[in-house]
């Protein structure tokens, strides 16, 4: 690999190469400059040589050099001089389509140069012998030598081409160009393997680019600039499909089309949809979707209505009356009657996606037929209006196959109406998009539906006619064709027809055993037999079961389904998977394919790299041989000369000369030459040495002489510039003497000046050196100021932070200790509520105790009465000790009389250690203290606890539950 300080130096040695003839060793060149990895910042010198570099790729047809060189050439201006990368492809392609036509011209002017009367004259004999055993023709052979490999180059060139631009933002415009100049090249030359490769190759293009978001420089299709760019692309792509009949990769087209279109979800120009609708036309009738053509033709009536104010009333009339025509060529019968439930979806996401393409609106849930039928389109084309738009031939016509009843002459007025109908159409005026409406071509579509109606109303009217009368009545086919037409009319319950060729007569009507007619016989039988056995054997009344069958109906309807849902859902999961699988194995295949191609790739350019190393080694060797050959020759021709000035005998003379003999014979007679020449010079050095030794001997007493005589010429010199010299110092200083007389004068005023100058400036000095330290005595005051201010303020700042500290930390503890004293206080007040509920609970105690005993008294004591006592008691509070004195006082006190009530606590005393003593209560505790009313108790010391009162309430609701009359 050669190097070069400037890229110029590389073009040079192009160039140079180019004129010996070595075109792949300059391509060589240019293409490691190009890749190497010292020349990655763009210069002008740079697409110069990009230049001649696609030159050479194209004169030699080296298209992977060429997108190898234009990769690298991206990759260096794509940030800095994209309009360099773009003048080098332009130039790339222009190269390369005038040699594909110049190419073709000359195999054109071959052909018409072979293109004579008189074959035999011209030929020659093994150009005969050659066509018989070659097979092909002149114009076959010149396409396959000449034409063909500029072709295949020019192919290359347009899809390296577009594979380099494919994800450039920058060059949208030239990426559109070349798909657009790509599309021109297959449709001139008829290249539809081309074109669908072609096709995909944009298609996976877009994929890629909607996949990888995050690429650097992706085209952003949000655009309106980049989608109008995509959306003409693909529009071009869609006419030339058209033009060239490929009607799959048409609808493939239009299904880009669409897609792009609802990828961005913005309404494209009204003239790209007006081609959309007419190419969709075609393409549905070409596929006998005659449905969808209608209404393909209905979106663009409407379209040309709404948007093309120039139209005429003519072009608008012709374009009604096909829409018109075109949805009467739909079959009037609807072939889903008998289909299985599969078809059913299948035909049902056809609809969708038919309609998704024609831009109608479509519910998922419902039937698709109720939207999308021949009978909605009739209804559509009423109300939009386009009855009125139409010839009165067509609405003529339409009258007589949906409204009339005429079962004999139908197809005879049918007919007259179909001849004039056929007359109508033409091309449009240039302000119409589409570009000729021809009415002719749904004449056999409506001479078909114009026979089924004669067969439905023949049925109506007639239950057999003959086969001739019936040839009559239909005279646009013959009655084979009219048996077919009936067959699929039949099949889809259309008709009830049946033909019978023995008797030459054809019936309507089911006459097979499982016939309308015979079913409602069957019916009417089971009904009679029924009201027989009603009235042989009358039925018990009792409750109907109609609830109960609905129910089981109910439950079956819902049983079927779920089971039609679940196979719905099991069909949809096997499809996914099947397009799974079909995706992956795609995917494998191409991954195959690209690995494949890859390794093939690699290989070819492994072998390729090998096979010009190899070339230049041997291109090499051969020049080395050459130039020593000629090296040797001229090195004999030299000797062989001086042989002959000598008088010595030439060499090798009628001898056979080899290459290494001349080597060999040349290098011994410079060897002999070499030797005699330095035997010369060792002689001549000799003679010289003994030359310049005599005349150094000679010339030494004149060199001693010659330097005596400069020594006193010298001196003289010396002497005289000496006295010269003191002469001219004794006039400079009398001079100088002279001038300091003269100045002598001067000397006092000159004194006084000074003395003023340095006065005035020391007075300066002095007040510029006070002004000085005034300022500097301001800065120094200023700033200790300024440092003080600082401080104080820092201080006030560190003040009043510690002071809101304090203050922060105050409220924090005065908070805390809030919070303590709250606790504090909730466990006190429990406390005290836990100790009210204590003493609650024990008075209730002893209120049972109390109550027991005086049960038990009463159990023991049944006939004394029971009176209240006269004097109450008072009894201490629980919580308090009994006083001594009081128990002395009871103690003393005598024992009551009969009936009279004596608290407990006497009794036991008068009573003594009889007493059983009371039974301990929970805690362990014995208590004698009487117990009141239990209700009255209760009550008033909830009252106490719940309410917060305080001992003494409880003591005086106790003392004012006493009767009033005690004393």
């Amino acid at each position: 690999m050669a190097t070069f300080a400037k890229p110029e130096n590389a073009l040079k040695r192009a160039e140079e190469l180019i004129n010996v003839g070595q075109k792949q060793a300059a391509l060589q060149a240019l293409h490691d400059l190009i890749t190497s990895k010292r020349y990655r910042a763009w210069q002008k010198s740079l697409e110069r040589i990009m230049f001649k570099y696609v030159e050479l790729c194209v004169d030699m047809r080296r298209g992977r050099f060429a997108k190898d060189g234009l990769i690298q050439y991206r990759i260096i201006c794509q940030q800095v001089n994209v309009s360099s990368l773009e003048e080098v492809i332009k130039h790339f392609m222009q190269l390369s389509t005038e040699k594909a036509e110049q190419a073709r011209s000359q195999a054109q002017a071959l052909e018409d140069a072979l293109d004579v009367e008189d074959l035999e004259a011209d030929k020659r004999p093994e150009d005969l012998m050659l066509s018989y055993v070659s097979g092909e023709k002149g114009k076959d052979r010149s396409d396959r030598e000449l034409v063909t490999p500029w072709f295949k180059f020019l192919w290359e060139t347009y899809r390296s081409v577009l594979e380099i631009l494919r994800n450039n933002s920058k060059l949208e415009a030239l990426y559109a160009m070349t798909a657009h100049r790509a599309f021109q090249f297959c449709k001139q030359y008829k290249r539809t393997t081309e074109f669908r490769r072609l096709c995909e190759i944009i298609r996976n293009h877009l994929t890629n680019l909607n996949k990888y978001k995050d690429q650097r420089d992706r085209p952003d299709l949000t655009a309106p600039e980049s989608l109008q760019l995509y959306l003409d692309t693909r529009m071009e792509q869609l006419k030339i499909a058209t033009d060239l009949e490929l009607w799959q990769e048409a609808f493939r087209s239009v299904e880009d089309i669409h897609g792009l279109m609802s990828l961005v979800k913005k309404s494209p120009k009204t003239q790209l949809m007006v081609v959309y609708y007419a190419k969709l036309t075609d393409i549905f009738w070409v596929s006998d979707s005659h449905l969808y053509h209608a209404y393909a033709w209905f979106r663009l009536f409407t379209l040309q209505k709404s948007y093309n104010k120039n139209l005429s009333q003519k072009d608008l009339q012709l374009i009604a009356s096909s829409v018109l025509l075109a949805a009467l060529s739909v079959t009037p019968y609807d072939q889903k009657h008998g289909a299985s439930h599969l078809e059913l979806e299948n035909d049902k996401e056809r609809n969708l996606r038919m309609a998704s393409l024609i831009n109608f609106t479509l519910d998922h849930k419902g039937e698709s037929r109720e939207t999308l039928s021949r009978s909605s389109l009739l209804m559509e084309l009423i109300n939009k209006g386009v009855m009125a738009c139409v010839s009165q031939e067509v609405k003529d016509l339409y009258n007589m196959l949906e409204h009339e009843f005429f079962p004999l002459d139908l197809a005879s007025r049918v007919q007259s109406l179909l001849g004039k109908i056929s007359k109508l159409g033409g091309k449009l005026s240039s302000a119409s998009s589409v570009p000729e409406v021809q009415l002719s071509k749904y004449v056999p579509a409506l001479e078909k539906l114009a026979s089924l109606r004669v067969l439905q109303q023949a049925s109506l009217v007639y239950q057999s006619i003959k086969i001739e009368t019936l040839s009559k009545m239909v005279p646009f086919f013959d009655f084979s064709l009219v048996e077919k037409i009936s067959v699929d009319a039949v099949k889809y319950n259309f008709l009830s027809m049946k033909v019978d060729h023995l008797k030459g007569v054809v019936l309507f009507g089911n006459v097979d055993i499982e016939s309308d007619k015979l079913s409602d016989h069957l019916a009417v039988l089971a009904d009679s037999l029924s009201k027989a056995k009603k009235l042989i054997y009358p039925p018990v009344r009792k409750q109907s079961k109609l609830a109960e069958n609905l129910n089981g109906l109910i439950e079956t309807v819902s049983k079927e389904h779920r089971r039609l849902l679940a196979r719905k859902s099991i069909i949809e999961k096997r499809k996914e998977e099947h397009e799974r699988q079909m995706l992956e194995m795609e995917r494998e295949e191409e991954s195959k394919r690209l690995k494949l191609q890859k390794i093939t790739e690699e290989a070819e350019q492994k072998r390729l790299a090998e096979e010009y190393i190899r070339r230049e080694e041997q291109r090499i060797r051969r020049e080395i041989e050459e130039r020593e050959l000629q090296e040797a020759q001229a090195l004999l021709l030299e000797a062989q000369k001086g042989a002959k000035k000598k008088g010595k005998k030439p060499l090798l003379e009628g001898e056979k000369v080899t290459k290494q003999t001349l080597i060999e014979l040349a290098l011994s007679e410079q060897l002999k030459e070499r030797q005699e020449m330095e035997k010369k010079l060792q002689k001549l050095a000799k003679t010289m040495d003994y030359m310049e030794r005599a005349k150094r001997e000679e010339e030494a007493s004149l060199i001693e002489q010659a330097f005596q005589q400069r020594l006193v010429q010298e001196k003289i010199i010396h002497e005289r510039e000496q006295l010269k010299e003191i002469e001219l110092s004794r006039q400079h200083h009398a001079g100088d003497l002279q001038e300091k007389n003269r100045l002598a004068r001067l000397l006092d005023n000159k004194v006084i000046f000074q003395q003023k100058i340095v006065d005035h400036r020391e007075l300066e000095y002095n007040r510029l050196k006070k002004e000085k330290e005034d300022k500097i005595n301001q800065i120094v005051a200023a700033r200790k100021h300024e440092r003080e201010m600082k401080r104080k303020m820092l201080f006030y700042l560190k003040s009043e932070e510690e002071r809101l500290t304090r203050l922060r930390e105050e409220e924090e503890a005065r908070k805390r200790e809030e919070e303590e004293r709250r606790k504090k206080e909730e466990v006190e007040r429990r406390a005290k509520l836990d100790a009210i509920a204590e003493r609650q609970r024990q008075r209730e105690r002893e209120a049972e105790e109390k109550e027991r005993l005086r049960r038990e008294a009463l159990l023991r004591r049944p006939t004394e009465p029971l009176h209240r006592p006269a004097d109450p008691v008072s009894v201490p509070h629980p919580s308090e000790p009994v006083p001594a004195a009081a128990a002395a006082a009871a103690a003393a006190t005598p024992a009551p009389g009969p009936g009279k009530y004596v608290p407990k606590f006497l009794r036991e005393r008068n009573e003594g250690p009889k007493a059983t003593p009371p039974e301990p209560d929970r805690w362990g505790r014995q208590d004698n203290r009487p117990t009141p009313s239990g209700d009255i108790w209760r009550s008033e010391e909830r009252r106490s606890s719940f309410g917060g009162a305080r001992t003494s309430s409880s003591s005086s609701s106790w003392s004012s539950s006493r009767p009033r009359g005690a004393p």
